[in-house]
C-alpha cells in the first residue's frame, strides 16, 4: 500500500460509520487492513496493549494518534467520545462538565436532562461538586453522564467502566445500552466478559487485523451465567 493520507467522509446516516485501512508507527505498521463497519448497535474491539485499539477511537474522533493512517474514515461530524481519562475540567463543577459539549457549540444547554442523568450514575445532588473533591469512580460517572449527554449518532468508548466496582460497573453498562439505543457504538476494552456482555458483534484487534469472536445467542445485555463458557474461549485467544 502506498504511504498516501487519510481520507475523511462525514455521514448523517450511521450505515457508513467506520474506517478501512493501515496504521503506521514510523515504518512499522501498528495494524494492517483493517476494515471496521459500524452499524447501529455496539461493536467490542478486544486486543492486546499496544494492538492500536485506542488509535481506532481516536481516528474515528478526528483527535491526534501520533501514528499515521492511511485509508479511509467515515464518522459523523459530531460524536460522543469518552476517553480511558475522565477529562473533567477542573474549573467547572460536576453539573458544568456534563453540560460542556453544549456549551463548547454554543447551544442552550438542557439542564434539567443533565440532572436526571446525574440521578441515573448515582451522582444526584453532586452537581456542584468539584471533581478534585470525587473518587475516580464517581469521576468516570460524571464522564460517562457527559458522554452520554450528546445524543451523537456514533458513540466512542474507551474503558468506560474499568474504574467501577462490580455491581455499579453492571447497571452503568445497562444504563449506556439503555441511552444510547439507535447509536452507532464503539467500545474499547480488555475485559471479554465485558465485551460479551454487552456487544452485539465483537472484535479482536492485532497486527494481523481483525478477527471476529462468537457472541453467545441472546439480545444484550447478556446474563452472566450465559457467557462463562465464551469467556473462557475468548480469554485464550488473548493469553
Amino acid at each position: 500500500m502506498s504511504r498516501g493520507a487519510a481520507t475523511a467522509e462525514t455521514r448523517v446516516g450511521s450505515q457508513d460509520f467506520g474506517l478501512d485501512g493501515t496504521a503506521w508507527l514510523g515504518d512499522r505498521p501498528l495494524f494492517r487492513d483493517v476494515r471496521l463497519d459500524l452499524p447501529p448497535g455496539w461493536t467490542c474491539l478486544l486486543g492486546a496493549s499496544g494492538a492500536g485499539k485506542s488509535t481506532v477511537l481516536r481516528l474515528l474522533a478526528g483527535l491526534p494518534t501520533g501514528a499515521h493512517f492511511e485509508g479511509r474514515i467515515c464518522a459523523p461530524e459530531r460524536v460522543a467520545w469518552m476517553a480511558q481519562e475522565d477529562l473533567l475540567q477542573p474549573r467547572l463543577g460536576v453539573l458544568g462538565n456534563v453540560l460542556l459539549g453544549c456549551r463548547l457549540r454554543g447551544e442552550r444547554a438542557d439542564a434539567a436532562r443533565a440532572r436526571a442523568l446525574l440521578a441515573s450514575v448515582g451522582l444526584e445532588g453532586m452537581e456542584d461538586r468539584a471533581p478534585a473533591s470525587l473518587s475516580g469512580g464517581q469521576r468516570q460517572r460524571v464522564a460517562l453522564a457527559r458522554a452520554l449527554m450528546e445524543r451523537a449518532p456514533l458513540a466512542l468508548l474507551d474503558e468506560p467502566f474499568s474504574a467501577l466496582d462490580a455491581g455499579t460497573r453492571r447497571r452503568m453498562q445497562d444504563l449506556a445500552r439503555a441511552q444510547l439505543s439507535g447509536a452507532a457504538v464503539l467500545l474499547v476494552t480488555h475485559d471479554p466478559m465485558e465485551a460479551l456482555r454487552l456487544g452485539d458483534r465483537v472484535w479482536l484487534l492485532s497486527r494481523a487485523g481483525l478477527e471476529p469472536v462468537d457472541v453467545p445467542s441472546g439480545a444484550p445485555p447478556r446474563g452472566l451465567q450465559s457467557l462463562a463458557a465464551a469467556s473462557e474461549a475468548l480469554m485464550a485467544r488473548l493469553a
